[in-house]
């Protein structure tokens, strides 16, 4: 017997203003509660991080484009994919902001800060587009 999956998903528009839906899509999920506060607050923080990159640097804040959230609830895990549409980017050569040369840099710091705040993330690149997967365990 295959273990039961359950999916939820969102598609926002392109366009800053649309970040705010994804926080009462998160809280909507009956399963999100089995997370402990801090590791809600990670994944939460996280999905908005990956999302607001898919709006202004994936998709160019074009409208006409949408941003896809799926997040599978496993037994024991979450599984969040973020989509764009945009050109795509490779994010092995996205500078460390920690480097001295970029602790004043304005803007730099989102896959950083997404990378310290899931147990597994990956990047790849879609046709079109960037899909990032999160991942996060339930203990």
């Amino acid at each position: 017997m295959t273990p039961e999956v359950r999916t939820y998903s969102i598609q926002i528009s392109s366009e800053r203003g649309s970040i705010a839906a994804i926080e009462p899509f998160v809280i909507s999920i009956p399963e999100a509660h089995r997370l402990t506060a801090e590791r809600f607050h990670d994944l939460l923080l996280a999905l908005t991080e990956a999302v607001n990159n898919a709006i202004i640097h994936g998709n160019e804040c074009d409208s006409s484009k949408r941003v896809h959230v799926d997040i599978q609830v496993f037994e024991t895990e979450f599984l969040v994919l973020i989509r764009d549409f945009g050109k795509g980017f490779d994010p092995e050569a996205l500078p460390d902001p920690r480097h001295p040369d970029n602790l004043m840099r304005e803007g730099g710091r989102g896959v950083f800060l997404i990378r310290h705040l899931a147990d597994v993330v990956e990047i790849y690149r879609s046709d079109p587009g960037t899909t990032v997967l999160l991942k996060y365990f339930i203990t």
